[in-house]
């Protein structure tokens, strides 16, 4: 039996992830739509948890989970008005960050479509 590989470790590990989300949040933090979004006054904290849930997802260690427990992620966005135009400077940003790491064209692949989803999902206004 052949074992495969997860994103996070095909993608290359956390420094892959930790250079994506650093990418978006530079992205994000000029940002006139999304940057109200972010209450605390620097990125570092949300920057820190997006990059740790990524790796999760992907496959990486589970870090998220023993920081901050089970992701419900519809819950902690909850708080914060995103609709179309929320979700698609999100996307804007993610896919700029994506596109700048030049991962291969499978890895690209499935980063954009579940960010894709993610994104929809996370809407909660019209």
């Amino acid at each position: 039996m052949i074992e495969q590989l997860s994103l996070y470790e095909r993608a290359g590990g956390s420094p892959f992830f930790e250079a994506l989300v650093g990418r978006f949040y530079e992205g994000v933090a000029t940002d006139p739509a999304l940057r109200p979004l972010y209450p605390e006054a620097d990125l570092a904290g949300a920057r820190h948890r997006l990059t740790l849930f990524l790796i999760q997802y992907w496959g990486g260690p589970r870090t998220y989970d023993e920081e901050r427990g089970h992701p419900r992620l519809r819950m902690r966005h909850a708080p914060f008005a995103i609709g179309p135009l929320e979700r698609d400077r999100w996307l804007v940003h993610m896919r700029a960050a994506i596109a700048e790491l030049e991962p291969p064209a499978d890895i690209a692949d499935e980063l954009e479509g579940y960010m894709s989803m993610a994104a929809e999902a996370m809407r909660n206004t019209d």
